[in-house]
């Protein structure tokens, strides 16, 4: 049912849930995460995988070289077929290089199974994506997230959403991941919404403007 939410219904319910949320959703208005990648899931984990470690500026000038050296769709075909010198020559390290090839490898031969992804459930598609290298858990809860819309996500092991949750709830300590992981069972089944809201809050304390 909530995956049909608006994102104003899912603020509402998640404030009906936790009314603590109400301050930093009437600042930030509805829910809004999905930015899906015009290249589609593969090409949403290759900028993941581009982006990580790195401060957004030298990403993505590094993600544009590298975006540059295909025509038309990114497809997991034209990465392998492309020799490792020029992905470097793009600025990818080693590490990253690697990481690109690994997916691309595994999406071609169905380990991770793009094509059907989205009839899977959420933790098998964190585990599909962990078997390649540079993927983590995290990685693949931002792409439950922000590429396929899923709405019961709780990302405990983000410091954002563990410093957010402490401003909205008032704590005087972030909780650790293992803390916070029960506490995201109040928003079930809209823990993608409460984490986002986490975010939020913490944009809202720097006094930052609102998304």
């Amino acid at each position: 049912m909530s995956a049909r939410l608006s994102g104003a219904a899912a603020a509402e319910q998640l404030v009906a849930l936790d009314p603590a949320f109400a301050p930093v959703v009437a600042w930030a208005g509805p829910f809004r995460a999905r930015t899906r990648n015009p290249d589609g899931p593969f090409g949403a984990l290759a900028r993941s995988i581009v982006f990580q470690q790195l401060a957004g500026r030298a990403a993505a000038a590094i993600h544009g070289r590298f975006r540059a050296l295909f025509d038309g769709q990114l497809v997991p075909e034209d990465v392998l077929a492309l020799p490792e010198a020029q992905l470097r020559a793009a600025g990818l390290s080693a590490a990253k290089t690697a990481s690109i090839r690994d997916l691309a490898a595994k999406v071609a031969d169905g380990t991770v199974p793009l094509d059907r992804l989205r009839r899977l459930g959420d933790e098998e598609i964190i585990e599909r994506l962990r078997t390649v290298r540079g993927i983590g858990r995290w990685t693949a809860e931002m792409f439950l997230i922000f590429e396929l819309g899923r709405m019961d996500v709780w990302p405990v092991d983000d410091l954002g959403v563990r410093n957010g949750f402490a401003l909205v709830q008032r704590l005087p300590v972030a909780p650790t991941a293992k803390e916070l992981l029960p506490a995201g069972d109040r928003y079930r089944p809209l823990r993608s919404v409460a984490a986002w809201y986490c975010w939020q809050a913490v944009h809202l304390a720097r006094g930052q403007d609102p998304p």
